[in-house]
């Protein structure tokens, strides 16, 4: 803030701002009034996740609430994709009653509550709170800078996009984006990918056409990505349908109704542990490939109280902690899983590294370091490409 503007402060902002930048066990002030050092009792935290996070991370927050019951009592767990998540939470607002206090999301949520203003601005109010946060990967990082003052990054992993087949069906995978659209145009409705708006590899693959198809900006999809909408209106003609969720795509590449499948490290790696997809299924990259990164957000909605909102960050925090964050490489589903440094393999659970052992693909480990990293497009864009593609592209062949 310019000095002039501190000079006209009144009192009462000033006082505001002091407490902004006080230790933890002081009051600091939010959208919704001064939030305590801790919650003033035991509070009930309603956890909503849209991302498929709690994979990752329940176990963090079990294991929080078990040794810190004078801040959590307990905490209530609930689901829904991330399209639902902007109705859900501004329909409380508008009521007056909020009773989601921790939004557990990826970009798509977290950039449509950006764009709708819904979320409670965390930091710097709260950086003093956050000091996991100083610790983050470098590509976690800078998947934080997506979300501003209104999230923390709690998981990360470098995404994709792959493409994922079974040999036995494609034993000559495409190597290109030409080939692989000569491949559905041989075999209508063998290639198949989620809705983006709702699919971490869906997402994934709509971000990454631009770098492989040498688009002339691939962070601006209104007006950079000429190639990219050409390229997926004229694949189009040969998709039947866009499943909502990325799970119906594993499934149908299991079953043999899609042959190739738009996927990502985590998804290739947990279906298999998880005996969704056959072991032996592979995935591959196009030319020109590089990774568009990907990670899990803490967001809070506005109107959430503040002993709730206490709780919230003493909980982040304890999430972004070594010993926790190395229960996030779980089965493989956010391969590798971690946000923040120094936590290797070795320190994650057995069953986490015995999956690993048996389904992990050791060339992630190359491609990871031979290729470039791009963050995701920012909230404002990533909207308007979301619904660019529902409208001119998938939407009507979006099966429910």
């Amino acid at each position: 803030m310019p000095s002039s503007r501190r000079q006209f402060l009144t009192l009462g902002a000033a006082v505001a701002l002091v407490s902004a930048c006080s230790p933890p066990e002081k009051s600091e002030v939010s959208d919704s009034g001064p939030v305590p050092g801790k919650p003033t009792k035991p509070v009930t935290l309603n956890v909503l996740d849209v991302a498929g996070n709690l994979q990752l991370t329940q176990g963090m927050i079990d294991d929080f609430i078990a040794k810190n019951p004078d801040v959590v009592e307990k905490a209530t767990y609930t689901k829904a994709t991330a399209p639902e998540l902007v109705g859900k939470v501004k329909a409380q607002q508008d009521a007056g009653r909020v009773d989601i206090d921790l939004v557990l999301t990826g970009v798509d949520g977290l950039a449509g509550g950006i764009d709708q203003q819904l979320w409670a601005q965390l930091l710097p109010t709260h950086a003093a709170r956050l000091t996991g946060m100083q610790n983050y990967l470098p590509g976690a990082a800078a998947m934080q800078k997506l979300a501003g003052d209104f999230g923390v990054t709690v998981t990360y992993y470098p995404s994709g996009p792959l493409i994922e087949y079974l040999p036995k069906n494609v034993p000559t995978p495409p190597k290109n984006t030409e080939e692989l659209l000569a491949y559905a145009k041989a075999n209508p409705g063998a290639v198949q990918y989620a809705r983006p708006s709702n699919s971490g590899p869906g997402r994934t693959f709509l971000m990454g056409l631009p770098y492989l198809l040498g688009d002339t900006n691939p962070k601006d999809p209104v007006n950079g990505w000429s190639k990219t909408w050409a390229y997926l209106k004229e694949l189009d003609a040969y998709i039947t349908l866009y499943p909502s969720g990325t799970t119906d795509t594993m499934k149908n590449l299991a079953n043999g109704s899609a042959k190739i499948i738009a996927s990502t490290t985590g998804w290739d790696i947990n279906p298999r542990v998880l005996g969704t997809v056959p072991k032996e299924a592979k995935t591959g990259t196009l030319e020109g490939f590089h990774w568009v990164t990907d990670a899990h957000y803490g967001v809070v909605p506005k109107g959430t109280s503040t002993d709730k909102q206490a709780a919230v960050l003493s909980l982040l925090n304890w999430m972004l902690t070594p010993e926790q964050q190395a229960k996030a490489y779980d089965k493989g589903y956010f391969y590798p899983g971690p946000a923040i440094k120094d936590v290797p393999l070795s320190m994650a659970p057995a069953d986490s590294q015995a999956a690993l052992a048996e389904f992990g693909r050791p060339e992630y480990e190359q491609l990871i370091a031979d290729n470039p990293t791009e963050v995701p497009l920012d909230a404002k864009d990533l909207v308007a490409a979301f619904d660019r593609w529902d409208r001119e592209i998938g939407g009507s062949k979006v099966k429910k």
